[in-house]
């Protein structure tokens, strides 16, 4: 990608982001920064509110959130039919996990760099004698392929994982974990929250049978929104006991007795969505469509080398991926104490986070190299 167009595009999208104005932002992975549209959007759902009182809910509101599946149908290669929103990845889960039969598969595999709630969602169901296996890290940094390998077997039921591994950024192998579990006779569950919006992501070409990601990070639209992939064929044989009225068939007819799951992916939904996060949402996911995930993978991925190399000159350690084409817009940075540091960083404006032993940066495409310098050399000073 030319150096000029990589300048241009932080020319034309940095002014759409009035964070910049005031601080260097560098924390993406935590909260996307808030961008003028979605403040609009925002806006138009207090005015409609305001205007319309629940009647919104009919002439507008669920047509936002028909709007806000469908744009993420498109951006993770998926038919609208086998989308859902939901009002977090925890949520999504437990309904996904109450319609998988662990009866004579009781295992699941997954990590310990995966992010606790995907671990915790099995670890809770012992009780109901579910088997999770956390893989170890060698390195901190990712679990080798051949680790699941070794473990997947014919007791394995679902194999449950990261795309992005928030603690290093590495990418997984997600099409290999894919085939890998269907060659056991096991399903693939993807934590994609880290990739989705920086990465591109076809689930259909991964292989994958669930996909969860939501708007918090990389996609631009603030709190309170989960999405759900579940691949098409799966989804009649699939039946939630955590359910809610927004996951039956002719809701509004308000039928205690009459108990029919959709029969499409919005079956998985639970209970009434977030609104206002839906229209911030919804132009967060225009604007990641108007940038391009490719154009936004080039860019992140130029301003993440930026940033790790003058970590490393700095004299600092950095945990990431060997591999460049395996690192995502995350790089850790490796302190002593991180909590301290990323205070001492947002006293001289530069807004990153901490982890456990290190320092996380993750630009996206709004930021430019004079963030990273100046956030490396205030951690170094």
């Amino acid at each position: 990608m030319p150096k000029s167009e990589l300048y241009e595009l932080a020319e034309k999208y940095r002014p759409e982001f009035p964070i910049f104005r005031s601080a260097s932002y560098l924390n993406s992975c935590s909260l996307g920064a808030l961008s003028q549209r979605s403040r609009a959007a925002l806006s138009e759902f207090a005015d409609l509110w305001d205007r319309r009182g629940a009647s919104a809910w009919y002439e507008h509101w669920l047509n936002a959130c028909d709007d806000t599946r469908a744009a993420f149908a498109r951006l993770v290669g998926a038919d609208v039919s086998e989308t859902a929103l939901a009002p977090s990845i925890s949520a999504a889960l437990s309904s996904i996990v109450s319609a998988v039969d662990f009866g004579v598969r009781p295992k699941v595999v997954t990590s310990e760099l995966d992010f606790p709630t995907l671990v915790y969602q099995f670890l809770a169901r012992g009780a109901d004698g579910i088997e999770t296996v956390v893989l170890p890290s060698p390195d901190g940094v990712s679990v080798p392929l051949e680790s699941f390998a070794e473990t997947i077997d014919e007791r394995t039921a679902l194999v449950a994982t990261s795309h992005v591994y928030f603690t290093s950024g590495a990418i997984q192998d997600v099409a290999a974990l894919a085939r890998l579990a269907h060659e056991r006779g096991a399903l693939c569950l993807i934590d994609a929250y880290q990739s989705t919006g920086q990465l591109p992501v076809d689930a259909r070409e991964l292989g994958v049978d669930f996909l969860l990601s939501g708007a918090l990070k990389w996609l631009l639209g603030g709190a309170g929104l989960a999405y759900v992939y579940v691949r098409g064929p799966l989804i009649e044989g699939l039946e939630p006991t955590a359910v809610s009225w927004f996951g039956v068939e002719d809701q509004f007819a308000f039928d205690p007795m009459a108990f029919k799951l959709r029969a499409d992916a919005r079956r998985f939904e639970l209970g009434t969505p977030a609104v206002p996060t839906v229209y911030t949402a919804r132009a967060g996911l225009q604007l990641i469509d108007e940038v391009g995930v490719e154009r936004i993978r080039r860019r992140v991925s130029s301003l993440t080398e930026d940033l790790l190399q003058r970590a490393l000159a700095a004299g600092f350690r950095v945990r990431s991926a060997a591999d460049p084409e395996k690192r995502s817009g995350i790089v850790m940075v490796e302190h002593p104490d991180p909590a301290v540091a990323v205070r001492r960083l947002a006293e001289a404006g530069v807004i990153v986070d901490h982890r456990p032993g290190a320092v996380r940066f993750s630009p996206h495409f709004y930021n430019t190299t004079d963030d990273s310098q100046k956030a490396i050399r205030v951690l170094g000073g």
